[in-house]
């Protein structure tokens, strides 16, 4: 297996040593994608690590709004998001949300969640906007553009860019290439496309070589560090769902 360089000589390896130094350069102000579907894929340590490095007045962008205390309803509750956009805001447990949210310390952008995959890899994609029927002739349609295309209404969905993407994966090797347990996959190709720095925690670092290139997800390209992270064993003796 041949070392792929860098321009300086240097061999690619993106392993960093802890969340701590992969997300210490986050600026406040930041859009930040957070994969996950409800808790499945949901990278709660990059985000506890947000957390502890403090930027603020943050864009998240996520399918959900947060449950319970935890990952996403705490970064909310430590008042470092100024903007919510995603498709599914309110549940049994979104207390937090709807706590900020009312209280008009929060905004929102409501988002049909094909939309959202859609507009996620636009942005990765290169492309400048699409036209969809999905939320035509709805509050969602308001202030954008629309039209009829073979008699049937559409409306302008423009991309969603980032600046940092966070997601889980379930392995990944040095250069990057990322493969997923399951439905943990769901938004976190797309969001490590659409984000100018990707970092992505996995419960396994193998060997260069070690994938069947045609079973990578993500490939290195998309991802800037990976994080290795133990599995978190439930009372029961077994391992968490992803």
């Amino acid at each position: 297996m041949f070392a792929l360089r860098t321009e300086k000589g240097h061999v690619i390896n993106k392993i960093a040593e802890s969340i701590a130094a992969a997300l210490a350069d986050t600026q406040d102000g930041a859009t930040v994608l957070i994969g996950g579907f409800g808790t499945s894929g949901i990278p709660g340590e990059l985000i506890d690590g947000l957390i502890e490095q403090g930027a603020r007045d943050l864009t998240v962008v996520n399918n959900n709004a947060g449950n319970g205390e935890t990952g996403l309803a705490a970064l909310l509750k430590a008042g470092r998001v100024r903007k919510v956009v995603c498709s599914f805001p309110r549940q049994a447990d979104s207390q937090v949300f709807d706590g900020l949210y009312r209280s008009g310390k929060l905004e929102l952008e409501l988002v049909p969640q094909g939309n959202l995959a859609e507009r996620l890899r636009a942005a990765g994609a290169g492309i400048g906007g699409f036209f969809t029927p999905t939320g035509y002739g709805t509050e969602l349609a308001k202030g954008k553009e629309t039209r009829i295309i073979n008699g049937k209404g559409y409306v302008l969905e423009e991309p969603i860019h980032g600046d940092l993407a966070l997601i889980k994966a379930e392995r990944g090797d040095r250069w990057g290439n990322l493969t997923y347990r399951k439905a943990a996959r769901n938004f976190g190709p797309v969001m490590a496309m659409a984000a100018r720095k990707t970092v992505a925690t996995v419960h396994e670092i193998v060997e260069l070589g070690e994938f069947d290139p045609e079973t990578v997800v993500t490939p290195g390209i998309h991802v800037n560090q990976i994080v290795r992270i133990a599995r978190t064993q439930t009372q029961a003796g077994g391992f968490k769902a992803a």
